[in-house]
């Protein structure tokens, strides 16, 4: 009898056993499970990681030269913008007409200094207007983002990414119908083509081609008006630079690049029906402005007390430009944006000639660097520590000089701001927003001035 007891109670204890092994294993492959998932995932997203910062499609320069790093990759593009439906609402939100006959705009480099006040001229009149810019570090990226900041108090939104991502492009061309696109985005300046040629390649050429590419295919096809460039005119010795004189002899990178825009211009407009407007942009200036240009870094080093280099050409004559105020710039953008017909396509196909021009946006007063600096040793009160100097040979031309005639008869484009009115407005910025307390100008403050931003 007690020989039966013990072998059941043997008996129970093997089954509990068994019962906790098979608990013990359930749990282990459980957490297993778990461990291997976490570790698949970690691994998968190293590998995306390393692929974008690795891949550089039309690039085979060392990349220790490339000195522009944009904040987005054409690889994540989808997971980051396509994925949720608060996004789509911003930017149905944002492109929206709040007017009769509205435009729907898309702004490419709408942090840039163009063109966050185009995007701020179009809004303010109820137009709708979706930005998109890739925030790179050409300049301070900081500057970008007080631009973005202030059109975002405006109901502007800025999708963060490039233009050279075909996916995001189709995605806000599937969302938002525009009836136009301000392209604005490109590779800026003169000089830095020399440290670095391919992001004048990628940014002027390629992305332009694949903003025409979704353009061509979107319904209804957009008009497009977009920024080429005064340099264009290169070495031409004809004053002033008048839209029918030749232009195919640029003098740097960046002229070659805007320049073979003008043409690739011509082909979509010839074969795809696409209305294209080139707006040829003399030295735009003002508040909000690029810290690349004189100007600005005139201002900068004045008020720091370092001295600055003024470049005569290499007979000794004085450099000059035609300085055009940001403000002056916005209306011709909009008055092109607003004389401009509809593109004749559908679907990649044309149906019927297109409309396409090219217009000088500038000021048809040159003035010196020489009397730019004076204007500013006024506005700031300090003395220039000048270096007068030889201009390199780094692709700067040594005058530059608009007929605005042609913008003038089709929109009415007419320049109202002098460069020691516009200097104004742009100092009494700058010394804003960087905080700047020094002993300048009491006129500065004057309650007439009713200078915007």
């Amino acid at each position: 009898m007690a020989s039966s007891l013990d072998t059941s109670k043997v008996m129970k204890l093997e089954r509990y056993n068994s019962y906790i092994r098979r608990v013990n294993s359930s749990k282990l492959i459980a957490a297993s499970s778990k461990l291997l998932f976490r570790v698949t995932l970690l691994v998968a997203l190293l590998l995306i990681f390393f692929f974008t910062i690795n891949y550089h499609p039309l690039s085979s320069e060392n990349t220790s030269h490339h000195h522009i790093h944009t904040t987005t990759h054409n690889l994540l593009s989808s997971a980051f913008y396509g994925g949720g439906a608060a996004w789509e609402k911003q930017v149905r939100h944002s492109s929206t007409p709040r007017r009769a006959n509205g435009l729907s705009v898309l702004v490419t480099g709408a942090a840039g200094f163009v063109g966050s006040h185009c995007s701020m001229a179009l809004k303010k009149r109820g137009d709708g207007v979706l930005g998109i810019d890739n925030f790179n570090s050409y300049y301070d990226p900081s500057l970008k983002r007080g631009r973005q900041k202030l059109l975002a108090q405006h109901e502007i939104f800025i999708v963060e990414g490039d233009i050279n991502d075909a996916e995001l492009l189709s995605k806000l061309f599937d969302i938002v119908p525009f009836t136009h696109v301000l392209h604005l985005a490109a590779q800026a300046g003169v000089r830095y083509a020399m440290k670095n040629p391919q992001s004048y390649i990628k940014s002027n050429i390629a992305g332009f081609v694949n903003l025409l590419e979704t353009a061509k295919l979107a319904n209804p096809q957009p008009a497009i008006v977009w920024a080429s460039s005064s340099s264009v005119y290169g070495l031409n010795t004809n004053v002033p630079f008048s839209e029918n004189h030749r232009t195919d002899q640029p003098a740097s990178l960046y002229a070659a690049t805007k320049k073979a825009g003008e043409e690739i211009a011509h082909t979509y407009n010839h074969i795809y029906g696409l209305s294209l407007t080139a707006l040829r942009f003399f030295t735009v200036y003002g508040p909000w402005g690029r810290p690349d240009m004189a100007y600005f870094f005139f201002t900068k080093d004045m008020t720091q007390g370092k001295p600055i280099n003024v470049y005569v050409t290499q007979d000794n004559k004085e450099v000059a430009r035609d300085f055009t105020y940001i403000d002056d710039v916005v209306k011709g953008c909009l008055g092109a944006l607003d004389t401009a017909e509809k593109s004749t396509g559908s679907g990649g196909k044309k149906k019927g000639p297109a409309q396409l021009r090219v217009y000088n946006l500038g000021n048809t007063s040159p003035v010196s660097v020489k009397k730019l600096v004076t204007i500013l040793e006024s506005l700031l009160n300090v003395k220039a520590k000048k270096n007068v100097i030889k201009m390199p040979r780094n692709g700067d031309v040594p005058f530059t000089h608009a007929n605005v005639s042609l913008a003038y008869r089709d929109f009415g484009y007419k320049p109202t701001t002098d460069l020691s009115s516009g200097l104004r407005k742009f100092v009494k910025w700058y010394l804003s927003y960087y905080g700047i307390q020094s002993k300048v100008n009491k006129e500065l403050n004057s309650p007439n001035d009713h200078s915007e931003d």
